[in-house]
């Protein structure tokens, strides 16, 4: 056969192939890729089948995701603690001011040195003074607003009692996170049925709880927390200030410190020490817990109780 019959009938039998096998079998080898030198009469060796094509891994969804859980609303109003069915009362109106006040600051960068507004922690010079009980109900009562989602963070990592007051379970938390990087975020997070507040966990108990709040993991997380989401304030309930070094590692990253000081128990000297604790540029608010109206005082809230 001469080489030009040859050629013809090469050319004939490409023709009849598919489409996909012309395109795949054609030219000369891609740049890259192996020229076949079989030797003539020899089989060549098995090609791998295609692989399909895969989508770019930052495009793929994230399979990780938050668990739910479901908040005891009768438990948490018998506490004392707000609840989206919660009538007006003295306490609800008293948060409603103090939360204005927590929202005028949490997205004014400007106005707190660059620190992010939308980081509040709530803490105490000394213990039992209602730091936890005041964390849960500002984060509450932020989450019925209508333009923003709350965050709460257990930080109190030797006692947490954020999760004991509202009565969720959890092995881990944000100490988990932190030490080990491949741990998101939303894995330990925990939605609730109070449709904007999410919960995230102390976790694990660590000997180095005060080291990790001071590492660059965290203040990467914390970063990440702050600008997430454009409405999201996060709140941290932190141990109270004069009984552990965390609170003074944890300030640094927060642009709002909500510090509640018990009414006729609380020293002066120990809120002036604990404010002397806590070396940073953010915007400090006291909250007065527990204070009893004097006699010929007006009771604030009295305008909305039920006769």
């Amino acid at each position: 056969m001469s080489d030009t019959q040859e050629r013809t009938e090469r050319r004939g039998w490409r023709e009849r192939l598919p489409l996909i096998e012309r395109a795949v079998g054609s030219g000369r080898p891609a740049e890259g890729a192996r020229e076949d030198r079989t030797p003539p009469g020899a089989v060549p060796p098995p090609q791998a089948p295609p692989q399909a094509a895969t989508a770019p891994e930052s495009d793929a969804p994230s399979a990780r995701q938050s668990r739910q859980a479901e908040l005891d609303l009768d438990r948490l109003e018998q506490m004392g603690i707000l609840t989206p069915r919660t009538a007006r009362s003295r306490l609800k109106e008293e948060y409603r001011v103090i939360k204005r006040s927590v929202l005028r600051n949490a997205f004014q960068q400007g106005r707190l040195h660059g620190l992010p507004g939308n980081l509040v922690m709530v803490s105490s010079a000394r213990p039992t003074e209602g730091k936890t009980f005041t964390a849960v109900n500002l984060a509450i009562s932020i989450a019925l607003e209508r333009d923003y989602t709350v965050l709460l963070i257990d930080g109190d990592f030797a006692k947490p009692s954020v999760t004991k007051t509202l009565g969720l379970d959890a092995d881990k938390g944000i100490v988990d996170a932190i030490e080990d990087s491949s741990i998101d975020l939303s894995e330990v997070m925990i939605r609730t049925n109070i449709e904007k507040l999410s919960v995230l966990p102390a976790g694990s108990l660590h000997s180095l709880s005060t080291e990790l709040l001071a590492s660059h993991r965290m203040s990467a997380m914390v970063s990440e927390i702050a600008q997430r989401y454009h409405d999201r304030v996060v709140i941290f309930d932190a141990p109270p200030i004069l009984a552990s070094s965390e609170p003074s590692a944890l300030a640094m990253h927060v642009g709002q410190i909500v510090l509640v000081v018990e009414a006729d128990r609380t020293p002066r000297s120990a809120v002036k020490e604990a404010l002397d604790m806590i070396t940073t540029d953010a915007h400090v608010g006291v909250i007065l817990n527990r204070c009893s109206p004097r006699m010929g005082q007006a009771q604030f809230g009295a305008y909305y109780t039920k006769t």
